[in-house]
């Protein structure tokens, strides 16, 4: 399965998920960002690409159907309710991320 994980700059939270998940036996994992600034940008190919598509708060959900609308179709996008006080693989992070995505998988 093809998970997406999108935050606003791609520095902490997205990239983090990506990490605990890119080497699971059935799952293939790839993060991005939303902001200009981020480190990876989200486009039109990660939405492609994605089967299921974790966003880490309602705001990254909004801007996804404003940018790629017409493409949402076939994607679920489940909001995760992740803030942005956490740094690269927080152990808190880690934990709250496992326990929100483990029923989607």
């Amino acid at each position: 399965m093809n998970i997406l994980f999108v935050c606003s700059r791609n520095e902490w939270r997205s990239p983090t998920a990506e990490t605990i998940y890119k080497n699971h036996e059935f799952i293939f994992a790839k993060s991005a960002g939303t902001s200009p600034s981020a480190r990876i940008k989200i486009n039109q190919k990660h939405i492609d690409w994605a089967e299921l598509i974790f966003v880490m708060e309602k705001k990254h959900r909004q801007l996804l159907e404003q940018r790629f609308d017409h493409n949402l179709d076939r994607q679920k996008i489940i909001v995760l309710n992740i803030p942005d006080e956490y740094q690269y693989m927080d152990e808190e992070l880690i934990e709250e991320l496992q326990t929100k995505v483990a029923p989607y998988l």
